[in-house]
């Protein structure tokens, strides 16, 4: 197997929607960082980063982001350096991983993408509102996924309080304490340098808060979202027999009865399940896992 199957297959194949925005992240930076080479070499007279930052970027001044109404969305897939892209990577893979496994993958999509949209909304209405911004709002913009990623970690963190991780040189630290110490820094940094970054972080936490918050109240914002790309079901007629047991082997059910755990999950969450539920989803989640090998 080759190297671009084998990223292929850990991107589309994997079923993990983390990996697939990693991979997203991960490709448009090396394109970029190539083709800032390539025009470096030759001498050509194109300033690469300047296009990205103009066209992609998302701006705070409301003229240019008439016209350029699409990078709200194109931002969040963009970074500024080795080290941007390489934190917000890590903690996508490891906040990510924990979210899509209790709940699933596409409210993971949903929370990368609308938390990413809340944190330009958030940070394009700060420097439009406060005075202190009234100067740099003309020449503002911002990159990065931090608004999407900071969106998962909070939501995990609400959805997860107590669920605990080992970190180095500090031990086992209970989810709720290291988020809330990562909102504390973003609001201390909010008067640095790179305010629209950290007001950005703000917009997509907040957004992450109440979308668990709503869906442990039963009402999940994702739905709409879900119903959209939620794909039909193929039934089969194998038997005439009334009395015919049509659950598969291994205790794996179709697709209705793992929409209902699904749905119970958003509505009480994944602890509230009976052991039975949870290996329900455990079995499903093995045969697909199999299907795709």
């Amino acid at each position: 197997m080759g190297i671009f199957d084998e990223i292929k297959m850990k991107m589309l194949n994997s079923g993990s929607r983390v990996m697939l925005f990693i991979g997203i992240n991960v490709i448009i930076f090396l394109l970029t960082g190539i083709l800032t080479l390539f025009t470096f070499l030759f001498k050509l007279p194109i300033d690469i980063n300047a296009l990205v930052t103009n066209y992609l970027a998302v701006p705070t001044y409301l003229p240019t982001l008439l016209y350029r109404f699409w990078t709200p969305f194109t931002y969040m897939f963009l970074h500024a350096g080795f080290f941007h892209i390489l934190f917000n990577m890590l903690w996508l893979f490891w906040m990510g991983k924990i979210l899509e496994e209790f709940l699933n993958a596409k409210k993971l999509t949903f929370v990368y993408i609308a938390g990413g949209l809340a944190g330009a909304v958030f940070y394009i209405l700060c420097y439009n509102i406060f005075p202190a911004f009234a100067e740099a709002k003309i020449g503002s913009v911002a990159v990065g996924a931090s608004a999407s990623v900071t969106a998962i970690m909070v939501a995990t963190a609400t959805l997860l309080p107590n669920y605990t991780i080992g970190l180095m040189f500090i031990g086992p630290v209970k989810l709720k304490w290291l988020v809330l110490a990562f909102i504390l820094l973003d609001l201390i940094n909010v008067a640095g340098p790179n305010s629209g970054g950290y007001i950005s972080h703000l917009g997509g936490g907040i957004f992450g808060f109440f979308f668990i918050r709503a869906l442990q109240s039963g009402n999940d914002w994702s739905k709409p979202y879900e119903n959209v790309f939620k794909p039909k079901l193929k039934l089969k007629v194998v038997s005439k027999n009334d009395h015919v047991n049509f659950r598969p082997k291994n205790d794996i059910p179709n697709q209705e009865m793992i929409d209902q755990i699904l749905d119970k999950i958003s509505q009480s969450g994944y602890n509230n399940l009976t052991k039975r539920e949870k290996d329900i989803l455990f079995n499903a989640s093995k045969n697909h896992e199999e299907k795709e090998k």
